[in-house]
């Protein structure tokens, strides 16, 4: 499928294309390039968080780094404890679909950290939208969903990983 990742602090869209494996815990983050954007580096990441390891590799040089995951497996699904929010169709006269909004909502807490959509066949995400600290807010919408994996090999990080580096990689020139 592919994503669009908004960040409400910094005003940037990242568009991705995304391999996801609930069972085995593997997502794979392949960012697009859409338009000309000067001194911006694009990366594929690769989080395989069974073994608490993420990579992040260059698109153009194939630069590669290796970093612990420290954050939990997050899964694509509405949890068993959320708090039902709100049922709705989204579209349009003719072209609609019923979506379920549930939240991490609870009563003693003024605020909820993640709101998530998913439609109501088959709960596939329609968007998430996750705040840190009451101040770093990030929404995904997500579309071009389809079932299975059509290659496994995308959560194989590439030969340049061997020898990766231990630290993040700036997105500038």
């Amino acid at each position: 499928g592919r994503t669009v990742r908004y960040d409400h602090n910094t005003g940037k869209n990242t568009r991705a294309r995304v391999s996801y494996d609930g069972p085995n815990q593997r997502l794979r983050v392949l960012e697009e390039r859409k338009g000309l954007i000067p001194c911006k580096k694009f990366f594929e990441y690769i989080y395989l968080y069974k073994d608490e390891v993420m990579f992040q590799i260059e698109q153009v040089t194939k630069l590669c780094s290796k970093m612990a995951l420290t954050e939990p497996w997050d899964p694509y699904d509405i949890p068993d404890n959320s708090t039902y929010e709100d049922q709705y169709y989204i579209g349009g006269p003719s072209d609609q679909i019923m979506v379920q909004e549930w939240s991490d909502r609870k009563p003693a807490r003024k605020f909820e950290t993640w709101v998530g959509v998913y439609t109501m066949k088959d709960c596939y995400p329609v968007q998430e939208t996750y705040t840190k600290n009451y101040s770093m807010t990030t929404s995904t919408r997500f579309f071009d969903l389809k079932l299975g994996i059509s290659d496994p090999s995308v959560f194989t990080p590439p030969s340049t990983c061997q020898a990766a580096l231990p630290k993040r990689m700036s997105d500038e020139c």
